[in-house]
């Protein structure tokens, strides 16, 4: 048996955890119900799903920092807090200490637990990055795993840090990849490969743009005005031909969606750096931009019933 614990203790919304549950492949029912053919038995202990609450949690955590809980791969959601910026009290917590009654902060938690886990996973922005809580004028420090752990920190079975951006994270993109972390912990899968960013590679080494239905509008110069319009949105803010994610590809469930798609433009949540680089998302909000319904349907006539 392979334990996860999932700690999102740390800086976020808990977007993550909702958007988990949308996932479809693998959907996160199936990882924990063993569907799934060659995936080996998970026990997962994550706050969204498990019966028990309070200290007949967290024990499953404290079990794991005594060396009690092997193996184990670590689910990290949230930006890490430098707790060491103040002189007194902390910014996020998860759980308390038996012997004090005080809170145990996410930095705290996660020193505790590196160097025993098997694998980490940082699910989200904020965890990878430092994301919303991580940009300019923060008091809290937040910033990501790998900025707390160190870019190079290998687990004791030798395995990278793995993030998986995005605000929220793409619910398959997360499923998927720790599918493939609790295949490769248990033997019986290969390691993921990382792009530099430590990020799975396949998921993330094509653009927004590559992927989007718009795309062949840029290609015609056909470019959005203002919001509503059927055509490229680069000129109304769109950062999709410089971000990696394969949302607009994949889509957001069960192929349906992705940002640029429904007519959003990418704001580069999947990115280091994420809002500051990429802000303003749009210099002058633009006014509404209705389009004809005869070009919308590109030279088909309309009848109305009874005309």
């Amino acid at each position: 048996m392979l334990h996860v614990l999932w700690m999102n203790g740390g800086l976020s919304c808990d977007g993550e955890s909702v958007a988990i549950t949308a996932a479809t492949q693998p959907s996160i029912e199936d990882l924990v119900l063993g569907a799934l053919p060659g995936v080996p038995p998970i026990e997962l202990h994550w706050p969204y799903l498990d019966f028990q609450n309070g200290p007949p949690f967290m024990e499953w955590f404290h079990r794991a920092a005594r060396g009690d809980l092997e193996p184990f791969v670590l689910v990290v959601e949230g930006s890490i807090a430098d707790e060491g910026n103040k002189t007194a009290g902390y910014w996020s917590g998860f759980g308390n200490d038996p012997r004090t009654g005080q809170p145990i902060t996410a930095a705290d938690w996660l020193d505790r637990l590196a160097p025993r886990a098997s694998a980490i996973l940082a699910a989200g922005t904020c965890s990878s990055y430092g994301g919303i809580h991580g940009m300019a004028g923060n008091p809290t420090g937040a910033m990501g795993v790998p900025d707390h752990l160190g870019w190079d920190w290998r687990s004791r079975d030798g395995v990278p840090l793995v993030c998986v951006p995005g605000c929220p994270t793409l619910p398959d993109n997360l499923t998927e990849t720790l599918m493939h972390l609790v295949m490769h912990v248990a033997g019986d899968g290969p390691p993921l490969e990382l792009d530099e960013e430590l990020r799975p590679r396949r998921l993330f080494e094509s653009t927004v743009h590559s992927g989007c239905d718009r795309a062949s509008f840029y290609d015609q110069s056909d470019f959005a005005a203002g919001q509503g319009s059927p055509s490229c949105l680069v000129k109304v803010g769109c950062w999709g031909q410089v971000v990696r994610c394969n949302v607009a590809k994949r889509g957001w469930i069960n192929g349906v969606g992705g940002c640029p798609n429904v007519g959003g433009i990418c704001i580069g949540c999947t990115m280091p750096g994420f809002p500051d680089k990429f802000r303003p998302f749009a210099e002058d909000p633009p006014a509404p931009v209705f389009v004809p319904l005869e070009q919308t349907l590109r030279g088909y006539t309309l009848r109305v019933a009874g005309e």
